[in-house]
């Protein structure tokens, strides 16, 4: 079982209460509230945008906070009886944290490492802004070969490239864009042959205890450093599983061959020589932006390759063991437990991947504190409750309906591993980090996501703010 984006929903009406609250956080100025003002569907932010000018007004009705024990007290009170014995077995671990304070204000067992399945992802996307930064695109370029006509495409970790005028995901360059590029200052030198240059990558093509067949069943492709569409070759497909390449970066040479009228059976392999002419280039989209689609779409594939940026970003190996380590770096610089996180790929796919839930709440807490700016945009990257991504089709019963709109999360989701991670704003105005990770789940995948959204709409109801 894998996260599948779900169809989207009839979209609810807020209520007003909420937008009321929303209003007051926006006049009291400062701190996470800030990131609330985009609950609504996200679109895609601009990575270097101005931060917006602070406000001087005075408070009004500002929420009367319970203070530290009474709002452990009243969370307790109100998780207790959804995990205690619930459906999703006895191995459930769960951590929430005050995100204005910091303090933990419900612990099941949140030190405990579980198998946190796609949750992973939040961790790699904030590697990624920590090392990369959200602006930075990856560039793809060719140059010329080493006798008249041949094109070397030297791949540089870019799968989002459009093979053709429809391309898969959002501002993704255009192989077509560098295919006219590469014809102009060929200087009337027919195209011959197209060589691919594949050796930025190294190590293994699928991750520790994935399936070996795992790129057949459609959840992702073999991991290599060019691919068009992420390796999928019917764009008509919308939803997981999709129909891959077996071999996706050979299908992005061969699309640039037919662009540029080589014969298919002239791809081949090879790497650049030194001081050759470059021929022309093309860039992804901004990191932030590829974030956003891998997050709201759990992309195993994209999670990867931008798994490989952070191992880049810190001069190691661009493998899966590279991207895991150079993450882990990060981790440990931000101050998290060493020790409360294993992680083997960037997707969250193995299920050798060990990361508690105090982890995730304090990875969001970090992002929403203001003094770690980097980090910050893995908040609003996150799809929300009963709007966008693969979190459109959830709270969907009616007793998880106050949960949408104001929780913004990442599923998890593997056979008899379930697992939410995100923020919620609760109904008094409290805003918390939450993080529930369930293995040994005896339920199937959607009985225990709406046991998972009870929990966290629960929190969303809580008055303990």
């Amino acid at each position: 079982m894998h996260n599948q984006p779900a169809p989207a929903v009839e979209k609810r009406r807020r209520r007003w209460p909420l937008i009321v609250i929303i209003i007051v956080a926006l006049l009291a100025g400062g701190g996470v509230t800030g990131y609330w003002l985009t609950i609504g569907k996200p679109e895609f932010a601009a990575p270097e945008a101005s931060p917006s000018p602070e406000r001087s007004a005075v408070p009004v009705l500002a929420p009367i906070g319970l203070g530290g024990s009474a709002a452990a007290t009243r969370m307790r009170e109100a998780l207790d009886p959804l995990i205690n014995g619930s459906e999703l077995g006895q191995n459930v671990n769960a951590s929430v944290v005050d995100l204005r304070t910091g303090t933990v204000v419900y612990d099941h067992r949140g030190n405990a490492v579980r198998t946190p399945a796609s949750n992973a992802k939040i961790i790699t996307a904030a590697a990624v802004l920590a090392t990369r930064g959200a602006g930075y695109r990856i560039t793809t370029k060719a140059y010329a070969g080493a006798t008249p006509g041949e094109v070397v495409l030297v791949a540089a970790g870019d799968v989002t490239l459009a093979g053709g005028n429809e391309g898969y995901y959002a501002g993704a360059g255009r192989l077509s864009d560098l295919a006219d590029q590469i014809k102009k200052n060929l200087g009337g030198v027919a195209p011959t042959k197209v060589i691919l240059d594949t050796s930025l990558y190294t190590g293994q093509l699928l991750g520790p205890g994935w399936d070996p067949d795992e790129h057949e069943q459609g959840y992702t492709s073999k991991i290599l450093p060019i691919m068009i569409d992420g390796g999928r070759s019917d764009l008509r497909q919308k939803i997981m599983p999709f129909t891959r390449y077996a071999e996706p970066d050979l299908a992005a040479g061969r699309a640039l061959a037919r662009l540029l009228g080589v014969p298919e059976e002239a791809v081949t392999k090879g790497t650049v020589v030194t001081g050759a002419a470059e021929l022309g280039a093309v860039q992804s989209a901004p990191m932030l932006r590829q974030l956003e689609q891998m997050l709201a779409e759990s992309d195993n594939t994209l999670a990867e390759a931008l798994a490989r940026q952070v191992a880049l970003a810190r001069n190691k190996p661009a493998s899966f063991e590279g991207g895991a380590a150079a993450t882990q770096e990060v981790l440990v610089e931000l101050g998290l437990p060493a020790d409360q996180a294993h992680l083997v790929d960037g997707a969250g796919y193995s299920r050798q991947n060990q990361v508690s839930p105090a982890v995730f709440t304090g990875l969001l807490r970090l992002a929403a504190d203001g003094k770690h700016p980097k980090i910050g945009d893995v908040i609003n990257a996150l799809p929300v409750a009963g709007w966008s991504g693969s979190m459109a089709t959830r709270f969907a019963e009616s007793d998880a309906l106050n949960g949408r709109g104001v929780v913004r999360a990442k599923s998890g989701t593997l056979n008899g591993i379930n697992a939410i991670s995100g923020v919620v704003q609760t109904m008094d105005g409290g805003l918390y980090a939450f993080s529930v990770l369930a293995n040994q789940v005896p339920v199937g995948q959607y009985p225990a996501q709406e046991a998972l959204d009870r929990i966290v709409a629960r929190i969303a109801a809580c008055g303990c703010g």
